[in-house]
């Protein structure tokens, strides 16, 4: 069933919130014996068990708002990207360490303002699994602004690396906090959050960081958009191709 068609709004901004996680989990999860010291290649790996746990716990209310219809793994493994909601951000390759830092410090800054403010929502389980994940996403925080901090204010070469990343990220970053029917619906009836606020939040704490770094802030507004309603670069196709390859191979295996 294309997701594009459902009404239930709830469950749409549930599955934003879990795709938005198993994505960027997916994609850490590439380095893993591949980190740039073995401390990195540690954190990176845990930082990515995080995100799963949290996508984890996410789909597994988003089951339960379909009714059971689908488990939260045949929501992870059996869906095609067009039904996958998570911002285009997150789907974007690893390329280099810079890249990589630069796309997990602006999540990462948008998703500890994100969930703090969920503590509020007037759904229960959403305030549950926000404050748990919140105890793990401002460690996120932590080691990706360090490392914004380290490069850009580190040699001529990694500042160079750094800033190349925030400038050609810096317009995928626009999805996390432009509205569409769906946030403005669950924003009127508390469930999610006003991405205005977010918004406002979100660019005074990532100056803040760049600013420290010693890095420009990037002037452009022009952004990249569709992610929310399904409309993804190819570079989440192969993502899943990967991801989903065993599954769909041998349906229903069982370790």
């Amino acid at each position: 069933m294309p997701l594009t068609l459902l009404k239930n709004h709830r469950l749409e901004f549930v599955l934003r919130l879990a795709d938005n996680c198993l994505i960027l989990s997916q994609r850490l999860g590439e380095w893993c014996g591949h980190g740039p010291e073995l401390e990195e290649d540690m954190a990176l790996t845990n930082i990515a068990l995080d995100l799963n746990g949290q996508a984890q716990n996410w789909l597994e209310y988003a089951s339960e708002l379909e009714g059971g219809q689908r488990t939260p793994d045949r929501l992870a493994f059996l869906r095609d990207a067009a039904e996958f909601r998570n911002c285009l951000l997150l789907e974007q390759p690893n390329r280099d360490y810079a890249y990589t830092i630069a796309r997990q410090f602006y999540f990462d800054t948008w998703h500890s303002l994100l969930l703090t403010d969920l503590l509020g929502s007037t759904d229960q389980r959403i305030r549950e699994i926000s404050e748990k994940s919140l105890k793990e996403v401002r460690y996120h925080l932590r080691h990706s602004s360090g490392w914004v901090i380290r490069l850009g204010d580190g040699t001529d070469e990694s500042n160079r690396r750094i800033q190349t990343a925030i400038d050609e990220l810096w317009g995928y970053t626009g999805e996390l906090y432009t509205p569409d029917t769906v946030d403005e619906t669950v924003c009127a009836e508390r469930i999610g959050s006003d991405l205005s606020t977010i918004r406002s939040d979100w660019l005074t704490a990532v100056h803040h960081i760049l600013t420290e770094a010693t890095l420009r802030v990037p002037e452009s507004s022009w952004m990249h958009t569709g992610g929310k309603q399904g409309i993804h670069t190819e570079e989440l196709g192969y993502l899943l191709a990967e991801m989903q390859f065993l599954q769909r191979a041998y349906p229903q295996a069982q370790w």
